[in-house]
């Protein structure tokens, strides 16, 4: 007999930013490790995907236990942005796409690329904050 598999999460949610290579890929891991994920799942994209994560973010999360490698930045579609329930946008601005019935909401995070570690720090531990509070308010927790 075959174990029961979960039943899969009907909410998905996109963080998105332009290069798909800091901010958006630090909230989706983030929100991964703390959500139920029976509840929901996070993916990141981005409109114009850079080919590979800021080195200096996957120090970052390094510092607190999540290993990016492997990970790579991918497109933000409509038809992924439609497929989801929420999308969270940071620094893309109009370049995002407007999907009907689709939630948005924009996160004021600076990009990291290329500042200091210490600014890094400040950045990443700022997106944990607001995704502790997302997937609070949602009641997504673990």
């Amino acid at each position: 007999m075959e174990p029961v598999k979960p039943k899969l999460s009907t909410n998905r949610v996109i963080f998105a930013c332009i290069h798909n290579a800091g901010r958006s890929q630090i909230a989706a891991a983030f929100f991964n490790l703390l959500t139920d994920q029976n509840k929901a799942l996070a993916i990141s994209a981005g409109t114009n995907p850079a080919p590979q994560l800021h080195p200096e973010v996957m120090d970052a999360m390094k510092e607190v236990g999540i290993d990016l490698t492997g990970i790579r930045p991918r497109l933000l579609t409509r038809e992924l942005a439609a497929q989801s329930t929420l999308l969270i946008t940071m620094g893309c601005g109009e370049a995002c796409p407007i999907i009907p019935g689709l939630r948005r909401e924009d996160w004021k995070i600076p990009d990291p690329k290329g500042q200091p570690p210490v600014r890094i720090r400040e950045i990443r531990d700022g997106l944990l904050q607001l995704v502790k509070n997302l997937i609070k308010r949602e009641n997504w927790s673990r």
